[in-house]
């Protein structure tokens, strides 16, 4: 029997555990309905604002990090939340839940104040919305009307806004979308734990600023001569996101859908393995389109039986007892870097790395095929990084007994 993708979370059923993030991909109920179609479980509807709020963009508000022969390591934005406000997501909530009733129809909110946090709550509900997500993160533009990660970095504002949604919501599960721009995440989640909220996401995207015009001196992006911070998305920040999933799944009970940098089926394995019970994607889908989704769930359906799993939810939090403090790391098991020289290519980067990076642990003679001396090697890890042969330089455990060892 094949392995079932369904998973529960905050009490509500996916089908799969891959969810459309609150982004440009979810600004209408016609992409939505697409993403739908190609297989997604869900979606988060990109965050709205009751009618008074302006929402005032500004173009171009999109710029990629490329490195070496890389497109898109990174994307910098500087969108804010949607310019279709509540009555037109009202509008979205109804014809989705219609077309696609098995389908988990959310949405994303973000308020300005106790009442407009209410409004949006009750509107949605009486449309029919399956979850609400409230944005307590959003790094750029918001922040400065003390909305976004103004409230998301502070603890005992988070837990009053929180409750604030809670409160009025009456059906529904509600999460907050947490801010990593702070010093613990897992506090900010506590936070949320004691307003009585359901869930979290974790994480929304890293204030940053992807670079500068070396001729015109204005960073990117450039807006009219001007530029500013943008939020960071894409697979280079999946490091700091699945550090943020495991940090909350240690130290509070409370779910947790996961985002940030995930472009394959194993990314979001990762997620899961860490404790995240849904995992949400943006930036592949902008780039790839709906169909990345085939791809995740047939990877994901064929890993779970390869590894003998029945269900996702038997794969949820696998990774976490192997995280410990770094004083609790085990000091006596010691390895080398092996090189194998069938696949080696004689390029002498593992060389130069360890010459000018490591322990001159590597030789590289007249023949060009690296070698490596056991003795002066303290396996510390760098070399197979810059390998550009997959697999030919290794780490293994070190040869037994004393002397020179070149392998």
């Amino acid at each position: 029997m094949a392995a079932s993708l369904s998973v529960v979370f905050c009490g509500v059923r996916f089908e799969n555990p891959f969810v459309l993030a609150a982004a440009p991909s979810t600004d209408n109920a016609d992409m939505v309905a697409r993403g739908f179609e190609a297989g997604w479980a869900g979606a988060i509807l990109k965050t709205t604002s009751v009618e008074s709020e302006l929402v005032s963009l500004a173009y171009p508000m999109m710029v990629g990090l490329d490195i070496d022969t890389r497109r898109l390591v990174a994307l910098e934005n500087i969108d804010l939340i949607s310019e279709r406000h509540i009555d037109q997501v009202e509008k979205d909530v109804r014809r989705l839940k219609k077309e696609f009733p098995k389908k988990v129809v959310a949405a994303s909110i973000m308020g300005a104040k106790k009442e407009d946090w209410e409004e949006l709550v009750r509107r949605l509900e009486a449309a029919g919305v399956d979850l609400i997500e409230c944005s307590f993160s959003c790094p750029h533009g918001m922040p400065e009307k003390g909305m976004g990660s103004a409230v998301g970095q502070n603890p005992e504002l988070t837990e009053k806004t929180a409750r604030w949604v809670k409160d009025a919501a009456k059906r529904v599960p509600v999460i907050i979308k947490l801010t990593p721009q702070i010093a613990d995440i897992a506090v900010a989640a506590e936070a949320v734990k004691r307003s009585g909220a359901d869930g979290v996401t974790a994480i929304n995207t890293l204030k940053g600023l992807m670079g500068v015009d070396l001729d015109t001196f204005v960073p990117y992006p450039n807006v009219g001569g001007y530029s500013t911070y943008g939020g960071i998305s894409g697979p280079a920040i999946k490091p700091v996101a699945l550090r943020c999933v495991a940090e909350i799944a240690r130290k509070v009970d409370i779910p947790i859908s996961a985002t940030g940098g995930v472009t394959t089926w194993r990314d979001a394995a990762e997620f899961l393995l860490l404790g995240a019970r849904t995992v949400q994607v943006c930036t592949e889908v902008m780039r790839h389109g709906f169909r990345v989704i085939e791809d995740m769930t047939d990877g994901l359906a064929n890993y779970l039986e390869d590894k003998g799993f029945s269900s996702v939810e038997e794969l949820i939090g696998k990774a976490l007892p192997h995280i410990v403090e770094h004083s609790q790391l085990p000091r006596d098991g010691k390895v080398r870097a092996h090189v194998d020289p069938e696949k080696c290519v004689r390029c002498g980067v593992c060389y130069v790395a360890c010459r000018d990076g490591g322990h001159q642990a590597i030789e590289f003679g007249a023949d060009r095929l690296a070698r490596v001396d056991e003795e002066k090697c303290v396996g510390c890890g760098f070399c197979p990084t810059t390998c550009p042969v997959f697999d030919c330089l290794t780490l293994r455990p070190a040869s037994a007994g004393k002397g020179r060892a070149v392998s």
